[in-house]
């Protein structure tokens, strides 16, 4: 029993040791750090000042918001219509939602090819209209940074170029202006997970770029979605409407050749059964015609109805109105960030030193 409470007694006189031993040893870093006040503290004035400096010549950032309602048509109502259409061999579309479906839209904000297509938008900038990407370039006067670099210096992108005929370094200059914008300074994601409510949040020091970009950057989507959603609908009509002429022709065809064969035969003997057999053969392709017409007119119709209902599919909520709410760091946060960081970093460097003294020695 005895040699259990030994051994528990010499642990317990270890613990109480080891932490004398801490605090010890954290009251020499105290005693240390504090015969260093005057460094720590002139070092501090000097941050200080440095973030005062700083919050007075760093540009604001504006942000521009934009939210819209996604909808989304998985066919309701017309799924039956659909499926009668489909016997006649007619897909009127409104199917899945393919990439436009759930969260898939947010991705589709951020792709390189929305991005790229923004960026080749048109702005109006003093009665000048340029691209949005020549403006990225000149208000942050990228073209002085590169005055160096003989690819860079004169690079430039029209408006109504053709993104196909740009060379090695223009595509790479895009592909870096997107990874740093999804990177910085734009943030797609839904307001709430149980809601369509879709935000699109764009932040730049120019408060025309981050307003005219964030509007382009939705416009874009909205009509690669119309191009692509609505694709197969459009093709149905235009399908089904070549095929209702086509038949609205032949179908006139016959009803004059139904009235020829009926005038070249005026008084008709009814025992010359013969000579009935052509207008009775025109009369059936009248009729069959005419089944076939009131057909392909019906799922012309139905198929106008579903293009009609994809077409409108972001209902937008809110749009950045200027002036644009901005974000600038107040010179006394200023002041406050750059002493403690700067109090921070020579605290760190006084105990490094110490410790590698005492290593040494």
């Amino acid at each position: 029993m005895q040699e259990n409470i030994q051994p528990q007694i010499n642990s317990n006189q270890d613990d109480e040791i080891s932490l004398k031993e801490l605090v010890l040893r954290l009251k020499k870093w105290w005693n240390y750090l504090f015969s260093k006040w005057l460094i720590i503290v002139l070092t501090g004035i000097l941050g200080g000042l440095a973030g005062f400096v700083y919050a007075l010549i760093k540009k604001p950032i504006y942000i521009a918001e934009l939210t819209f309602a996604l909808e989304e048509d998985n066919g309701g109502s017309l799924g039956a219509y659909a499926g009668l259409a489909s016997q006649f061999g007619i897909d009127l579309g409104g199917g899945t939602g393919g990439i436009f479906s759930g969260d898939n839209i947010i991705e589709l904000m951020k792709s390189r090819s929305m991005i790229q297509k923004t960026l080749l938008s048109p702005v109006v900038v003093n009665g000048k209209s340029q691209s949005l990407a020549d403006y990225y370039i000149d208000f942050n006067s990228l073209r002085e940074k590169w005055r160096n670099d003989p690819h860079l210096v004169n690079i430039s992108f029209p408006l109504n170029s053709e993104p196909e005929k740009f060379n090695r370094t223009q595509d790479s200059l895009l592909g870096k202006f997107h990874k740093f914008f999804i990177k910085n300074n734009l943030s797609v994601g839904k307001i709430d997970k149980k809601l369509s409510v879709v935000e699109v949040k764009c932040s730049f020091s120019n408060e025309l770029f981050a307003k005219t970009f964030t509007e382009s950057l939705v416009n874009n989507v909205t009509t690669f979605y119309i191009k692509t959603k609505t694709g197969r609908s459009q093709k149905s009509v235009a399908v089904l409407q070549k095929k209702a002429d086509s038949l609205r022709t032949a179908l006139d065809n016959a009803l004059y050749a139904r009235a020829r064969s009926v005038d070249q035969t005026p008084d008709l003997n009814p025992v010359r059964q013969v000579a009935t057999v052509g207008g009775q053969k025109k009369q059936v392709d009248i009729q069959v015609l005419s089944t076939a017409y009131g057909e392909v007119l019906k799922n012309l119709e139905l198929s106008k109805i579903t293009l009609s209902r994809e077409a409108p599919f972001i209902q937008i909520i809110d749009k950045p109105i200027l002036p644009l709410d901005e974000v600038r760091i107040g010179s006394v946060k200023g002041c406050l960030i750059g002493c403690v960081i700067v109090v921070f970093l020579t605290v760190i460097i006084l105990v490094g030193r110490r410790a590698i003294h005492s290593l040494m020695k």
